[in-house]
Formats: C-alpha cells, structure tokens, sequence
C-alpha cells in the first residue's frame, strides 16, 4: 500500500515522501495514528495545499525535542532494586521503571521512547540507555541501578 507521511519518521521516510508499507502497517498504525494517508490522487493534492503548516508544526516538534534534549543529556537516573551478593537483580530494570524515575525528577518522557537494544536491566551498576525525542533527536541517559538487600 502506498502513503503519503505527514511526518518524518525514522526507517520510513521524511514529510511528503510516497513510500509503499505493509496494508496492515500502514491500517493499524500509520493512518489512525495521523503519520500517514493513503496515497490517493486528492489526498496528494491536499497534502500539497497542507505542506506548508505541516512543516511548520514538524520544525516546532524537533524545537521542542531539541530543548527537552538540553535539559536531558548527561541526566544520572537512579532506579533501586533487590539485588543479591553477587550483583545480579531479583527481577530487572525495564523501561517503565525508568521512565517512572524521570517523571520523579521532572521529566515527561514515554516509555515508548526509552530504547534498550540490550533489553533489561538485569545487573547493579551504570548503564547508558538513549532515550529518543524525535527522530532526529536522540540523547543519552545513565541510569544507575541500585541494589539493595
């Protein structure tokens, strides 16, 4: 199926690119979550009439990511769990643990955009985990486990 994306989006395309999805990608999560239109004829033609204010709210949105990335780069969070002698957690640190730990010190970041390639936490100790903003905006976090007995 091809559509038209009214954002840029990372591994797809940039705003305005024509790019052919999986149907199911492109009905499940494209259109309903606004990213995306099919790519018919008058949709085209209204995206054109559009583009203007759409890359406008796209430079506003990466503004906005860049400014919450000021303020977040280099942040030391610090998440406690039951640990044994040896280190290694009863259980695991995920992304929502994190993400819980920076809406503690002030910080409204989904758990969506929290990206752990190695997957959870399982060890005491400092890990960097990037957190991404927007697509063009990624920033690095530590996050410290604690372990307590």
């Amino acid at each position: 199926m091809q559509v038209i994306l009214l954002e840029r989006m990372a591994n797809l395309g940039s705003l305005g690119d024509v790019v052919k999805v999986k149907g199911g990608f492109a009905r499940n999560y494209l259109i309903p979550q606004g990213k995306a239109k099919r790519a018919t004829p008058e949709n085209i033609a209204e995206f054109e009439k559009r583009r203007g204010e759409l890359e406008k709210a796209q430079a506003e949105a990466l503004a906005k990511a860049q400014e919450r990335a000021g303020k977040l780069d280099g942040l030391m969070v610090q998440v406690t769990q039951k640990a044994g002698v040896d280190g290694k957690l009863f259980g695991s640190v995920t992304n929502v643990d994190i993400s819980e730990a920076l809406k503690a010190q002030g910080f409204d970041v989904p758990k969506a955009a929290i990206r752990m390639p190695q997957g959870p936490i399982k060890q005491v100790g400092d890990h960097p985990i990037k957190i991404a903003l927007h697509a063009d905006v990624v920033v690095t976090v530590t996050v410290s486990v604690l372990g307590e007995q």
